[in-house]
């Protein structure tokens, strides 16, 4: 009797391991995933080698990824100084034009979908951001707000992706290779 509740204790842990670390894959990223600061990215994703934890990942994100040389898409939970990101929060996104045809930085709420907004504003890209005079750009990223380069929040969880569509062959190659924008919290209650 002894043995077996020694075999049942064991095997309850072992597929509560189990459990844990497929989800931890799943919510943070699979195998191959690699860091730019703050933006994370699969070096699999979209390919033939992505295997089903990553897959399932995909799935599980609603995102429709295509190959990297096409498109790569990076995400990021936490600011550059590593704080997992709060709706409650102010941020600012600064850089400049990612090496790739076209580009956007879209937030997206803790259910993995686009944050619903009065305003309807749901990415800046390319083709809409205010440049600084050097070339250089400042998203806002905040419940509110009067800049120009305005991504709306709402809820305290969110992540937000940044899409390189045709990306230079370099950055294809090395998705740590260019340099992406900080993420800053400006104020946070």
């Amino acid at each position: 009797m002894r043995a077996l509740v020694k075999i049942l204790i064991t095997l309850f842990c072992a597929v509560l391991i189990a459990l844990g670390l497929t989800w931890l894959t799943l919510v943070r990223g699979a195998p191959g995933t690699v860091a730019d600061g703050p933006w994370r990215t699969s070096l699999l994703t979209g390919s033939a080698q992505s295997g089903p934890y990553l897959r399932a990942s995909v799935a599980l994100h609603a995102l429709f990824a295509l190959n990297r040389g096409e498109t790569l898409y990076y995400t990021a939970y936490t600011d550059s100084e590593g704080k997992d990101l709060d709706g409650n929060c102010i941020y600012h996104i600064v850089g400049r034009e990612p090496p790739a045809r076209w580009w956007s930085i879209t937030a997206y709420g803790g259910d993995d979908f686009l944050i619903d907004n009065p305003a309807g504003r749901y990415s800046i890209s390319k083709t809409d951001v205010v440049k600084a005079d050097d070339g250089s750009f400042n998203i806002t990223a905040a419940r509110h707000s009067t800049a120009k380069n305005w991504i709306p929040l709402k809820g305290k969880f969110f992540s937000l992706t940044l899409r390189l569509y045709n990306p230079d062959t370099r950055v294809a190659a090395d998705p740590r290779a260019p340099d992406l924008p900080s993420i800053n919290r400006a104020v946070c209650p």
